[in-house]
C-alpha cells in the first residue's frame, strides 16, 4: 500500500485498487515516511473504509489530534458492543465515542466531573447499552489506565443508542426525555410503580422509543379508516388506560404540537393496559 497522505506517525491515508480512500492506522506506520512511499503492512493495526466522505474527513481530523491508544480503546469497545448487540453500528461511532473518551479522560484528570442528567432514565431504558458502558469503563481502565466515574456508562450508552438509530445525539436525548415523560404520565395516572423486569414493560418501552421518534420527526401512524370500531371498543373496555393515552396526546400536542391519530391512541391504550396490569401478551 502506498501512502496518499501522512496524518501523523501512526495514521496515513491510502487509495485502494477501486480508487477509494482508506484510513490506515498502526504504531509508527508513517515514521519518517512521505506521500508516495510504501508502508510496512505488518505494522497495520486497523483500516477504516468509510462510505460517508463527511465521516471520513472528521475521522482524519480526529486521528490527527488524538493519540492512537484512544482509537484502539474505542475500537475494542465498538467491536464488543457490536457482538453484544448483534448488529453493525453506524460508522460515525468511531468519531463520537473516541472523541468522548478523550474528552472524558481529559476532564477527569483536571478534576472536572459532569453529571449525566438522564443517568437513571438511560440505565432503565437502555439496559443492554448501559451494561456495555460498564464493560467500556473496564476496557478504558485496562488500556488507558484511567477509572472513569459511573456516569460515563450512561454517556457511552447514549453514543451506542445514537449509532444504532443513525441519528443526531440531540434527537437521541429528546427521545429519552419523551419516553421518560410518558412513563411518568402513566405512573401518575395509576399511582403505581411499573414492573421494569416484565415483558409487557419491555414491549411498552420499545413501542415508546419508536413512538417518540415519530413525534420528533412529525410522522404518524395514519388511521386506516375514519370510524374504527376497535378504537371505540378498546376505549370502552379499558377506560382508565384510554384516559391515560389521551393525556399523552395532550402532552405531545402542547409540547411538540403533535396531535396523535386514533390508531396511535389505540396502540398506546393497549400497551398501557398491559403494562399496568402486567399482563403477558398472547401474540
Amino acid at each position: 500500500m502506498k501512502i496518499e497522505k501522512v496524518l501523523n506517525n501512526n495514521v496515513v491515508t491510502v487509495i485502494d485498487p477501486g480508487g477509494n480512500e482508506l484510513v490506515v492506522m498502526g504504531r509508527g506506520i508513517a515514521f519518517k515516511k512521505h506521500a508516495g512511499e510504501s508502508i510496512d503492512e505488518s505494522l497495520v493495526e486497523k483500516i477504516f473504509s468509510l462510505e460517508s466522505k463527511e465521516v471520513s474527513q472528521k475521522l482524519k481530523t480526529l486521528l490527527s489530534d488524538i493519540p492512537v491508544e484512544y482509537v484502539e480503546c474505542s475500537d475494542e469497545i465498538i467491536r464488543y458492543a457490536e457482538t453484544v448487540l448483534g448488529e453493525r453500528l453506524h460508522e460515525s461511532i468511531y468519531i463520537s465515542l473516541t472523541d468522548h473518551i478523550h474528552f472524558a479522560i481529559d476532564r477527569h484528570r483536571q478534576g472536572l466531573q459532569i453529571r449525566n442528567a438522564l443517568f437513571w432514565e438511560i440505565k432503565r431504558m437502555y439496559r443492554k447499552e448501559y451494561a456495555i458502558g460498564l464493560k467500556a469503563l473496564q476496557i478504558i481502565e485496562e488500556t488507558l489506565g484511567v477509572l472513569l466515574p459511573e456516569d460515563e456508562c450512561a454517556f457511552i450508552a447514549m453514543h451506542l443508542v445514537n449509532a444504532q438509530m443513525n441519528g443526531e445525539m440531540r434527537e437521541t436525548i429528546s427521545i429519552t426525555n419523551i419516553v421518560k415523560d410518558i412513563l411518568n404520565i402513566v405512573r401518575r395516572s395509576f399511582v403505581i410503580e411499573l414492573d421494569e423486569d416484565s415483558l409487557s414493560y419491555y414491549r411498552f418501552l420499545t413501542h415508546l422509543k419508536f413512538f417518540a421518534q415519530r413525534v420528533l420527526q412529525g410522522t404518524a401512524i395514519e388511521d386506516k379508516e375514519e370510524d374504527n370500531p376497535l378504537h371505540d371498543l378498546v376505549s370502552k373496555q379499558y377506560p382508565e388506560a384510554y384516559a391515560c393515552a389521551v393525556k399523552i396526546n395532550d402532552y405531545t400536542r402542547k409540547i411538540y404540537n403533535r396531535v396523535l391519530s386514533k390508531e396511535e391512541i389505540l396502540y398506546l391504550t393497549i400497551h398501557i393496559e398491559r403494562v399496568v396490569r402486567n399482563e403477558q401478551p398472547t401474540e
